[in-house]
């Protein structure tokens, strides 16, 4: 047991590693410019480590969406059985809004990269779609619907993901000085009321 929980934290402090020193060679030198070797010899590590932790540099910037996704999913799955799907998305989705509030600073830094390579936001709108496959899984379980047979879980999924893109983007835009969790609860209100202009 103490040999497993020793190993788990060296995975996890070489993955800290990893991604601190690629993070700031992107913002150094730039994405396109950073080869895996700059990492690899900024951390003291085989380029074959690397690729144990990251498939790609992109996965390096978006590192914490496996993260995310497993607290959206695990929040939802907490909530009341009799709480509207909606209802419960939003109160999942704030809860993940709070988690990047904590981290606003380390979050700034990856979204200005995304913002700024094509290759690393192609790579995050991919890993977005998966995101709404497993949200509209866990929702169509939710709501005890047939797999396949029902949109709604779907597309309650694809709102609750755009509602949450367009929260990040105004609050990283104000430089995340705004509270999140709060703007995100607001754009869930607005896409329950029909986007109806105030």
């Amino acid at each position: 047991m103490r040999t497993e929980g020793l190993r788990e934290r060296k995975k996890l402090d070489t993955r800290r590693r990893i991604e601190g020193a690629a993070l700031e060679l992107f913002e150094q030198n730039g994405f396109e410019a950073t080869t895996i070797d700059d990492i690899t010899a900024a951390v003291d590590i085989a380029p074959r480590t690397f690729f144990h932790y990251y498939s790609t540099k992109e996965d390096v910037v978006l590192a914490d969406y496996a993260d995310r996704l497993a607290r959206i999913t695990d929040t939802l799955a907490e909530r009341p059985v009799d709480e509207a799907p909606w209802t419960a998305l939003q109160n999942a989705f704030v809860a993940v809004a709070a988690d990047y509030e904590i981290e606003r600073l380390q979050l700034l830094r990856r979204f200005r990269i995304m913002a700024t390579t094509p290759s690393v936001y192609a790579r995050s709108l991919h890993l977005q779609a998966g995101w709404e496959d497993t949200v509209a899984i866990a929702l169509t379980d939710r709501m005890g619907l047939e797999t396949d047979h029902d949109i709604t879980p779907r597309l309650l999924a694809a709102a609750a993901l755009a509602a949450m893109r367009a929260s990040l983007r105004h609050w990283l835009a104000g430089g995340g000085t705004t509270a999140l969790p709060q703007q995100v609860a607001h754009c869930f209100d607005r896409f329950a009321s029909g986007l109806v202009n105030d």
